[in-house]
Formats: C-alpha cells, structure tokens, sequence
C-alpha cells in the first residue's frame, strides 16, 4: 500500500483503497495482467474490512463474515495498466442482503480520476461447519450500510 485510506479524496459512496502495481504484476506486453486485476480488488478489500476487525487468521470456525465465498465475479477493462506505481481500488457495497451481498469496485488512478477496470463481485456468508449460507452478523450489516451506494 502506498498511503492512507484517509488521504483519498471524498467520494460521494464508498471508499477509495491505495494499492501498488508492482513491475512483476506486468504481462510480457508490459500491462497489468488481467487475473491481477481482480486480486488487487481482494487486497483492498482484505484492507478494508480488517480495519473494521473482520479478517480470517486461520480458524474458520472464528472467521465469522469473514467466512463467505465467492459466487460470481465480472470484470470489464476499460484502459490497460500500463507502468507500475501507486493507483486505488474504488470500493462499495450495491446490495446487502441477509446472507449475500453485491459490491462494486473500480481500479483507478490514485486520484480516482482514471478508471482501468470495474466490476462486481457476489459473496455468500458460510457457516464453516455445513459451508451453507449463513446470515451476516449485526456488526457486520452496520459496516456494511455505510458503503451502501445510494439509490441514483
């Protein structure tokens, strides 16, 4: 990570999150590879959501929300990545349901001015001894609603 989630400018909904493309994170034409894209999103969001003391450390049967798989996963690239250095992951939650959720993300410029790619992601909550869907902790249902993208 290159600075502080709180040096990122305002946005009207969620949350930009620095991340680093780094030289080795290039294809051999010199652009961001695209599996890399999605894993850039993963950081941000392991970032975020450890910040309001939702992580896995080993113990699924502890991991809590942490405990979620993923259901579909789309990516559109808009402009490649094309040099390593400092850009952002826009983060933000489209649906939260009882035991799913929607979100959406962008990686952009640092700035969050230039978008690369965009996306959704859905993520199912799991119990971790049936590994079937499991409703979301009230905690975790309070962070959540305020990445909530507003009605437009």
């Amino acid at each position: 990570m290159t600075a502080d989630a709180t040096d990122a400018p305002a946005l009207s909904f969620g949350r930009l999150v620095p991340v680093t493309v780094h030289f080795d994170d290039l294809d051999a034409l010199g652009l961001l590879h695209n599996a890399r894209y999605p894993v850039m999103v993963e950081r941000a969001w392991a970032e975020l959501w450890a910040g309001h003391g939702f992580r896995f450390e080993g113990d699924w049967a502890a991991a809590g929300d942490a405990c979620n798989a993923v259901r579909e996963l789309t990516v559109t690239y808009e402009t490649p990545v094309t040099r390593p250095g400092p850009y952002a992951v826009h983060l933000w939650l489209e649906r939260l349901g009882r035991t799913g959720l929607t979100y959406g993300f962008r990686l952009c410029s640092a700035d969050g001015a230039t978008t690369y790619a965009r996306g959704t992601r859905v993520l199912v909550r799991l119990d971790s001894a049936t590994l079937r869907p499991a409703p979301w902790s009230d905690t975790f249902r309070a962070a959540g609603r305020a990445l909530l993208r507003s009605a437009e």
